[in-house]
């Protein structure tokens, strides 16, 4: 089995110069933005620079790459204005994953502001029953759990089954699960001891369904559990620690997913990176040798 794991890299200087970062921390898989994340504006995707990130990819073998939806966008905002921005961003990152060849875009499920589940429900379903018909995209759509906060929209995986189970098909086929460890951790999901990690996977199983977990962010915790603070610590230096990570690795489904990192970068940069790479590999072998002992 081999490991799949990277971590969010800049597109600066242009799209195709991501692979050449993800390639030299020693990605086998990575995540961009695919434009500014903190602007509605955006510039179209330039033929050579797309030409050449695909080129790129693909001498690499590096075949899985996911995308993240931009930080402006609230998909399960009740205010029009912002809906109907978010609704276009949600369409044109469909269409962009489609011509770079980015089979996953990962998004937030948004907030309701207050409003209620079943408003934020209705807005949601509706951007995306919406974005899928006007993009025609084959980009399967992966929704990411929250931290909890009080009027966030994916809490818990009951709340991300309704998502899925209120589109139409085949819409709804169209959309997976991006479980983050940090964000399930602070809402407040134990994820130090095996048991409780190896019962997390068989309630999003049965919640969720089979096939549908397509990849883990995997980020420690700054904040302890439950706290409902979502801020991303290097792994083994938060609160979900490396016994965390033993018992996420332990797990035969999570382990063989694949892992995208969004630890903090700091003053270290890519020796940060380096570092939590190193530190999820040895955890990762250390993991088979159990197995086979």
């Amino acid at each position: 089995m081999s490991f799949k794991i990277g971590f969010h890299v800049s597109i600066a200087g242009g799209i195709d110069k991501s692979v050449d970062r993800a390639l030299k921390i020693g990605c086998t898989t990575f995540q961009i933005f695919t434009r500014n994340p903190r602007s509605w504006i955006f510039k179209e995707l330039d033929t050579k620079v797309t030409q050449a990130f695909i080129k790129k990819c693909k001498d690499a073998n590096i075949g899985l790459v996911f995308a993240h939806m931009p930080y402006l966008p609230n998909i399960s905002s009740p205010e029009d204005e912002i809906y109907q921005k978010s609704v276009q961003v949600l369409i044109e990152e469909l269409k962009r994953c489609d011509v770079l060849n980015i089979p996953y875009l990962v998004t937030h499920c948004g907030s309701h502001k207050g409003k209620g589940f079943e408003i934020g429900l209705r807005q949601i379903c509706n951007a995306i029953e919406d974005a899928y018909e006007q993009s025609k995209s084959r980009t399967k759509l992966l929704l990411e759990n929250t931290g909890s906060s009080k009027s966030s929209m994916g809490n818990n995986f009951n709340e991300l089954r309704r998502i899925i189970e209120s589109l139409n098909n085949p819409t709804s086929q169209m959309i997976g699960l991006c479980f983050d460890t940090c964000h399930a951790f602070v809402s407040g999901y134990e994820l130090r001891e095996s048991k409780e990690v190896d019962k997390l996977v068989l309630e999003i199983l049965d919640t969720i369904g089979p096939g549908r977990l397509k990849l883990i962010h995997a980020n420690d915790a700054k904040y302890k559990k439950g706290s409902h603070r979502d801020r991303h610590e290097h792994i083994g230096e938060g609160h979900i620690g490396i016994k965390g990570f033993k018992a996420i690795l332990g797990n035969p489904v999570l382990k063989g997913l694949p892992f995208i990192l969004e630890t903090p970068r700091n003053d270290l940069g890519i020796d940060a990176d380096l570092k939590n790479l190193r530190t999820m590999q040895k955890l990762y072998l250390d993991s088979i040798k159990k197995i086979n002992e």
